[in-house]
């Protein structure tokens, strides 16, 4: 009798032990380790940029620095949909906006739809931009990007523009029956081995996407970029969008992305961390939860894409979220976060 019950103890508690640990519907891999950042909150809201530029929402926040100056790229919700608009400034707390760095393309291009979500690598004298451009979004007002997510390029001799498109460099596209045949979407690009690597983000299958973070290679950032034949990690990672921070004290890379949960519907819940030592080689268990509704104060459900750019001795972390319990796409405002360097990866 006591040898059954304490079957029943052990059974219970293995079973409740498992329903912990996967509080996805579909099962999708968690982050069960934690290196929390300190949420500072809103930074920049939504609703008054130029011309009504992001009068629906500011999300997808890119950070980058030039000359003492931060640009933050942004995708706006404007009247006619969404478009990378610019803000600068220079403590990171007070910004200007400046409004759209780009158009839209003509209808039926790769970007009549939507031109936004920007990455840059500066080379020489020019900047390289690598953009999210789609032909196709959901009807108005939200106009909100959708399949397929398409990389793009555009130019300029500095980070506030002037930027030139360049519809004649295609770097690389969605491709029919592969992992990344519905989104191939731009993502942080470092140079290792006299070769340009690009984290891009990958899906595949429209009706059940399966997302994931994969390399594009290539010597020349006006030329053709080679896919790697597999991701990085899973596609059942369900992770999109990348920033890199390299800590030079334990010569590691931590990879910062947006995660994908599901809850009836699937929306992005957290920003995850991967760390590794080489870049080409990456462990899906070497990975934790950096923020969520757990340590944002302002957004309990819903915490967008990740951009981080060092700041003395602190690594800043910019995402967006609807705020609240919300979960939607739209009336997104920008939030930042801090974690001390050196990181270290989670034990």
């Amino acid at each position: 009798m006591k040898a059954s019950i304490n079957f029943l103890i052990l059974f219970f508690f293995l079973f409740i032990q498992s329903a912990m640990a996967q509080p996805y519907s579909d099962g999708r891999p968690l982050a069960t380790q934690r290196m929390e950042a300190k949420d500072e909150g809103v930074v920049l809201k939504y609703g008054d940029g130029p011309g009504q530029c992001d009068y629906l929402g500011a999300r997808e926040a890119l950070i980058f620095e030039e000359k003492g100056i931060y640009h933050l790229f942004y995708d706006g919700a404007g009247p006619k949909g969404w478009l990378a608009c610019l803000a600068t400034s220079k403590d990171l707390k007070t910004w200007e906006k400046k409004g759209p760095i780009l158009d839209f393309g003509k209808p039926g291009e790769s970007d009549g739809a939507a031109a936004c979500s920007p990455w840059v690598y500066s080379e020489g004298k020019d900047w390289h931009m690598f953009y999210l451009g789609t032909p196709n979004v959901t009807p108005a007002p939200d106009f909100i990007p959708s399949f397929p997510y398409l990389t793009m390029k555009a130019k300029s001799a500095s980070l506030a523009g002037p930027w030139i498109k360049q519809p004649e460099v295609v770097p690389f596209t969605c491709q029919p029956k592969t992992y990344y045949d519905v989104t191939a979407s731009p993502g942080h690009i470092v140079k290792h081995d006299e070769e340009y690597l690009m984290f891009f983000s990958a899906a595949g299958n429209v009706q059940k996407p399966k997302r994931t973070l994969s390399i594009a290679r290539t010597r020349d950032l006006n030329g053709p970029w080679a896919i790697d034949l597999q991701p990085i990690v899973p596609v059942d990672e369900q992770i999109e969008n990348s920033s890199l921070y390299y800590e030079k004290k334990n010569k590691t890379w931590f990879l910062f992305t947006n995660h994908i949960g599901i809850n009836g519907e699937e929306f992005t819940d957290a920003i995850w961390v991967y760390w590794s030592k080489d870049l080409n080689k990456w462990d899906p268990a070497n990975k934790a939860v950096v923020l969520d509704g757990k340590n944002c104060t302002w957004s309990k459900k819903c915490i967008g894409m990740p951009s981080v750019v060092k700041v003395g001795k602190r690594l800043a972390i910019f995402y967006d979220a609807p705020g609240g319990e919300s979960t939607s796409h739209m009336r997104r405002s920008i939030g930042l976060a801090w974690m001390d360097l050196p990181l270290s990866p989670a034990k």
